[in-house]
């Protein structure tokens, strides 16, 4: 498998409030099947709130998407190397708020149909 950092920008997406979970709905706008298509963790700054804990958010990998296919990816927080409840979840603290400086990035990879692996980066928090 080869890799390109190239300037394809498949993926759209979106925070739905399930209540009491944020969850993240990820788009396929390409016209082409995409494949093992996983964003990276994402290590958020230490939170005042939390007593400084070193808080980080995984999300699992998605097999493949069609064209126009969209899917909510389950999530996990973790918070000190220990997964927590819903209730201390952190998916909130990446959505954009109007005004604000975006820290995080959902840096996304995926392969294309010819197995080459793709990146995506996308803006993201507050």
């Amino acid at each position: 498998m080869s890799t390109n950092n190239n300037n394809e920008r498949p993926f759209t997406f979106r925070f739905i409030d399930t209540k009491p979970r944020i969850l993240l709905e990820l788009k396929n706008t390409a016209e082409i099947a995409l494949r093992s298509i996983e964003i990276m963790t994402i290590f958020l700054k230490n939170d005042a709130q939390d007593g400084g804990a070193q808080t980080q958010i995984r999300f699992d990998v998605i097999k493949n998407m069609r064209p126009g296919d969209a899917a909510v990816l389950s999530h996990r927080t973790w918070i000190n190397g220990t997964p927590v409840n819903d209730a201390r979840d952190q998916l909130a603290r990446l959505q954009i708020v109007a005004g604000e400086f975006t820290p995080y990035v959902l840096d996304i990879q995926w392969e294309n149909p010819e197995g080459k692996a793709r990146f995506q980066r996308i803006p993201v928090g507050h």
